[in-house]
């Protein structure tokens, strides 16, 4: 059995890496905290150290969870974890070799990523119609995501300062903290200017809280909060497939494919490092495809 405090003391310094060096996001730090400890769980009922653990172990803890039918994409992501871990405790000196450099990532599925037709999305847009503080905050949500393209934890990170409405454009902070400026069109400018005219309802007592959108005790709202939103609002419309928050990201980055905008252009404004993640969205149907090039191409 390993020391419980000497456990803490390795996870303490490995979150402070990714958090500190590595500049990770909130969201990431919190599924590998919760990953590890499902990992040190797993040995400690085995009886195993972390200078114990091969290879094998590592294969054995992927098909313990395997068979408790997680998506391959989760068990990517805890291996991940286990291995990045891993090689922080090599460079520590901690352990001789890193166990989970020889486990292969588990194989993805190839899916098509779910996004609304711009119907679909119109009728989204059109909820909720009240007009309470709330109504109007999640209205704005709405139309900001579906007009930027930005990640949920992106959104929830937008503060006061970091918006211009007569520029149309808002600053966010994406993976790794790398800023971008993205633009956004006139019905979410209108959207905003309805929700700032009501913010200050929601405040309460927080009147230095700088975020943008609040939740009903005047704090920063939660990604778990958006998706709420995304969900309640969805089951007022005629969509019955699941749909995410990303969804509208999807979305975005469809819309704007599906009208001839440039590949490297929606890279920019989704804030992707690799043109290759930013292809899956290449899903247009062959109609399209003629429709853009018949528009585009000299000799059409």
């Amino acid at each position: 059995m390993q020391g419980v405090g000497r456990l803490k003391r390795w996870l303490g310094e490995f979150l402070d890496y990714l958090r500190h060096e590595r500049n990770s996001s909130a969201y990431t730090i919190t599924a590998y905290r919760r990953d590890l400890g499902q990992f040190f769980a797993y040995l400690e009922e085995r009886g195993l150290t972390l200078r114990q653990v091969d290879n094998l172990h590592i294969r054995g803890f992927l098909a313990f969870l395997h068979e408790r039918r997680l998506k391959k994409s989760t068990l990517a992501r805890k291996l991940a974890a286990v291995r990045s871990f891993f090689r922080f405790g090599v460079k520590k000196k901690w352990f001789a070799e890193n166990p989970a450099k020889a486990v292969s990532t588990p194989k993805q599925e190839k899916r098509v990523p779910s996004f609304l037709t711009e119907e679909e999305m119109s009728d989204l847009l059109e909820i909720p119609r009240g007009t309470r503080p709330l109504d109007l905050r999640d209205k704005a949500i709405l139309e900001l995501l579906y007009a930027t393209g930005i990640r949920v934890g992106e959104l929830v990170g937008i503060n006061i300062e970091d918006f211009s409405l007569s520029e149309r454009s808002v600053r966010v902070r994406g993976k790794g903290k790398k800023e971008r400026i993205v633009p956004f069109g006139r019905k979410a400018e209108e959207r905003l200017r309805e929700y700032l005219r009501v913010r200050a309802e929601l405040l309460r007592s927080r009147i230095g809280e700088r975020a943008l959108f609040l939740n009903y005790q005047g704090g920063r709202i939660s990604p778990r909060s958006i998706e709420r939103i995304v969900d309640r609002s969805i089951r007022l419309t005629a969509v019955r497939r699941k749909i995410s928050p990303h969804s509208l990201r999807h979305s975005f980055a469809s819309h704007l494919l599906g009208r001839g905008a440039d590949l490297r252009v929606i890279q920019e404004l989704l804030g992707h490092e690799s043109l290759a993640t930013t292809q899956k969205y290449t899903h247009l149907n062959l109609g399209q495809l003629i429709d853009i090039y018949r528009k585009s191409h000299p000799r059409s």
